[in-house]
């Protein structure tokens, strides 16, 4: 590393040689209503990691590819670890355990990475083999890490030198299932985005987290498991789906583990407000919990983390704690976040001057506001709002491309040398090189960042750019047969860019004079809402709306699956060109596919 910079294998082997006996990893999972607990100290840690490196060096080189297919668990941590410790590139990807949606992801990364190895635990290898055979994959060598013997005495004898340019993992993003991308992150890209995220936060070794998202996601790999093992600091686990069996018991471990950062999407934060009982929240201390995030690369929505705050205030949570920030995986994870002892920072904009790219408080007395909630301030990574079209740079109050240069940023996608050039190495109109173009659409404004989603997502309708999460706020809102539910508003040529609007319905069975009616109202709303034509609503089961593991939407991919006719809905009414062009068969009207949920 450079100077003043440790890497994780160094720090990881310094903290188990310093104090052994500390709990790196503290595992939680519920039988029943019992919680049950198993940790792993850092000299254990340490031990493990090495025994793999030693096993893995007789089977790869450095350099080499291990695909690592895992539950949540502590094996995952040895198995990513004993990557590193070995110079194998460890490649983390959903467990291929029967989801459709994870089969198609984990074959696409295998396929794109080409591993040397594939690493699970004997829970999940019968899982794995069967994958592996059922889609051309059992040439590779599958190893469950729990079963093999340790290595010989002293084939491995620790961590060597690694170089701050070499590979420490491959991270593939959350788009498109058929064409995934591995980010390619150093040692140094980690050691700088911890450091900044540390400093960001002003957390040390005794701040512990905790955490449910999956290990395989970019919040839950990097800021809930390898950011804290970077200070020495102990990472308390859950699985996702002990969080969504009981909501509660992730205040519960909050308060229990003394945690001062945890970080869930925002869905997760509302979903606690409404289904913890009154009972529940008397009997919760939130007070000691100090950073409460939630992040990413689309705006983030106010009402959810407001409603948590007024609801568990009795608990001693405070509002000052939610730390909203900017995350993004082409640079290693975090961007920019909400310093401590500042507030939740939530503005009122113009929406028809957002709409011309321009950032404008609206008037005090204004019906119409977009409320906006920042990202936070940026540290120690260079950031710069950009015309997508010139390159010039923006002054503040500006839309624009978000341009990233720094640390932290990471060297490329695997095996994509054009697409990195035109990514990772663009320059601005005035001649500074070395940017990252995110795709994002941002805005500065004293000091702030805002984020408003990515730009080929944008609707560029008539001459104005309307952004799809207000369309989506839009149809969530109009009619309580969509509360709690999940719904996507895209654009596709038909021939000209038409409006569709996906949403989740809970209909049993299907009514298709229900459904038809819901559709118009749909259509009606968001016209005069937006003074825009909408033509196509086409309604879904409940969740049949991709999501990342972080909660996010993935507009793109379901726009891939309209256009593919993928979707299997239970109702759709789409406009003639649009059923020509989209659908093989069936009439130009509304069409009820006559079926139900159960």
């Amino acid at each position: 590393m450079r100077v003043g910079i440790v890497g994780l294998v160094e720090r990881v082997a310094r903290h188990a040689g310093r104090d052994p006996d500390r709990e790196a990893v503290v595992l939680l999972r519920w039988s029943e209503r019992e919680e049950r607990s198993e940790s792993l100290r850092y000299g254990e840690l340490d031990r493990a990691a090495r025994e793999l490196a030693g096993r893995l060096r007789d089977r790869c080189r450095p350099g080499d590819r291990a695909l690592l297919l895992y539950p949540t668990g502590l094996e995952f941590v040895k198995s990513i670890l004993g990557c590193m410790y070995a110079g194998v590139v460890p490649v983390p990807a959903p467990l291929p355990d029967g989801d459709k949606h994870h089969l198609m992801r984990a074959t696409g990364i295998a396929l794109d990475s080409d591993p040397r190895i594939v690493l699970t635990d004997s829970g999940s290898l019968v899982t794995v083999s069967d994958w592996m055979s059922q889609d051309g994959l059992d040439r590779l060598l599958c190893t469950a890490t729990d079963l093999a013997g340790p290595a010989v005495p002293g084939a491995w004898d620790g961590p060597t030198h690694i170089s701050p340019g070499a590979l420490a993992l491959l991270r593939y993003t959350t788009g498109s299932t058929s064409d995934p991308k591995g980010v390619m992150i150093s040692h140094e890209n980690l050691a700088h985005n911890f450091e900044i995220f540390r400093d960001a936060f002003s957390l040390s070794s005794r701040d512990r987290s905790l955490g449910w998202l999956p290990l395989h996601d970019g919040a839950g790999l990097i800021e809930m498991l390898l950011e804290p093992l970077y200070r020495g600091a102990t990472t308390v686990l859950m699985t996702a789906d002990d969080f969504f069996t009981d909501p509660v018991r992730w205040l519960k471990a909050i308060d229990k583990y003394d945690a001062r950062l945890s970080s869930a999407p925002g869905f997760a934060y509302r979903l606690c407000a409404r289904e913890v009982a009154d009972e529940q929240v008397r009997g919760l201390d939130l007070a000691r919990w100090e950073h409460a995030c939630v992040g990413g690369a689309d705006p983030i929505e106010p009402e959810p983390l407001i409603e948590f705050a007024d609801r568990f205030a009795p608990a001693g949570f405070r509002r000052e704690a939610v730390r909203v920030g900017y995350h993004i995986t082409e640079s290693t994870l975090f961007v920019s976040g909400t310093r401590p002892g500042r507030p939740l920072a939530v503005e009122r904009f113009d929406p028809s001057r957002l709409e011309q790219n321009i950032l404008l408080p609206a008037a005090a007395d204004a019906a119409a506001a977009r409320s906006l909630v920042s990202s936070g301030t940026v540290n120690g990574l260079d950031v710069k709002i950009v015309d997508p079209e010139t390159t010039a740079v923006l002054p503040d109050g500006r839309l624009g491309e978000i341009w990233i240069r720094g640390r932290s940023v990471a060297s490329g996608y695997w095996r994509r040398v054009v697409e990195s050039d035109r990514v990772f190495e663009m320059a601005t109109a005035d001649g500074e090189g070395g940017y990252l173009r995110t795709g994002d659409l941002g805005v500065r404004s004293d000091a702030e960042l805002y984020v408003l989603g990515r730009m080929r997502e944008m609707l560029v309708i008539g001459g104005r750019s309307l952004y799809p999460h207000d369309m989506e706020k839009a149809v969530r809102t109009s009619d309580t047969r969509f509360a709690d539910l999940t719904g996507t508003v895209f654009a596709v040529p038909s021939p000209r860019q038409e409006i569709v609007v996906l949403h989740e319905v809970q209909a049993e069975p299907a009514d298709p004079a229900a459904l038809s009616s819901l559709s118009r109202s749909v259509k009606d709303w968001l016209s005069r809402c937006f003074g825009v034509r909408v033509a196509n609503v086409a309604f879904l089961r409940p969740g049949k709306v991709r999501k990342s593991p972080g909660g996010k939407v993935q507009r793109a991919l379901m726009r891939e699956l309209f256009m593919a006719d993928a979707l299997d809905p239970v109702y759709e009414d789409l406009d003639n060109e649009t059923r020509r062009r989209y659908r093989a068969v069936g009439p130009p009207l509304a069409v009820s596919h006559g079926k139900d949920f159960r």
